[in-house]
């Protein structure tokens, strides 16, 4: 993808590995200074370290999006270190335990959530108040094929995927006029450490059978839900506000 961000200033959350990772690395690439932040530091650390190594400008951040001082503190850091926030890719996520929802447990539940969907607001509200500060800035939240469609098991991750892009067109529609633009990217089926690690726990006859859904035949790869995210980011979407952009090789469309 030809777009620049040659000196600008990109935030990432959920950096250290899959999604969050690819897409630091193409912000970096495209000349951006990046925030990788995580919760897994050490691992935020060692991606920055390498990226550093190339030449590129990274900055690791330890963040658990569900703690609010750690989320302000992040956004502060970056602010402090680069001077300004141009960007931000908010894409911690995680999965919850699959079950129905009788069955589905209060702690399963308050986790997904505070996660998901506490973590995408809070990291919000921090970042918004930077780039409403400075009139300007870009924003895009992940939610998944599931903030479109329900699945059996995962009522909870599904809930705070729909969530995602409540926050998403609520809080673009505030920001619209004032140089801030906010949408949403909705991966299907991308090979992750996540999707790993649901293959782990016994789920890939599910995933195996989602992939045959798939109109393009294949699961999509990290990159290419990063492209998209950059073009939302970039002046080349400069019209482009509220939207939720499905990543899923036309999955939600059959």
């Amino acid at each position: 993808m030809n777009i620049s961000f040659e000196g600008k200033v990109a935030l990432v959350t959920g950096a250290a590995s899959g999604l969050g990772l690819a897409t630091a690395k193409a912000f970096a690439e495209s000349g951006a200074s990046v925030a990788l932040a995580d919760s897994n530091e050490s691992g935020a650390r060692s991606e920055a370290d390498a990226l550093t190594a190339l030449g590129l400008k990274a900055l690791a951040i330890g963040c658990d999006v569900t703690d609010d001082d750690q989320v302000e503190a992040m956004v502060e850091r970056t602010v402090a270190t680069f001077g300004r926030l141009d960007v931000a890719y908010n894409n911690a996520g995680v999965q919850n335990v699959v079950a129905e929802t009788a069955d589905a447990t209060p702690d399963d539940f308050d986790r997904v959530v505070a996660v998901n969907l506490r973590g995408v607001w809070s990291s919000m509200r921090f970042e918004l108040r930077q780039m409403r500060r400075q009139a300007s800035g870009a924003i895009v939240n992940c939610s998944s094929i599931g903030g479109l469609k329900g699945a059996p098991g995962r009522g909870t991750y599904q809930a705070t995927k729909h969530g995602v892009l409540g926050f998403t067109k609520s809080a673009a529609l505030e920001y619209a006029a004032r140089g801030v633009r906010i949408n949403a990217v909705c991966p299907g089926l991308i090979w992750t450490p996540m999707v790993d690690r649901m293959v782990a726990a016994g789920q890939g006859e599910a995933l195996e059978a989602m992939e045959k859904s798939i109109p393009m035949e294949r699961v999509g790869r990290p990159e290419e839900v990063a492209n998209v995210v950059l073009w939302l980011c970039s002046a080349a979407a400069s019209y482009v506000t509220g939207q939720a952009v499905s990543v899923d090789g036309g999955l939600v469309v059959r």
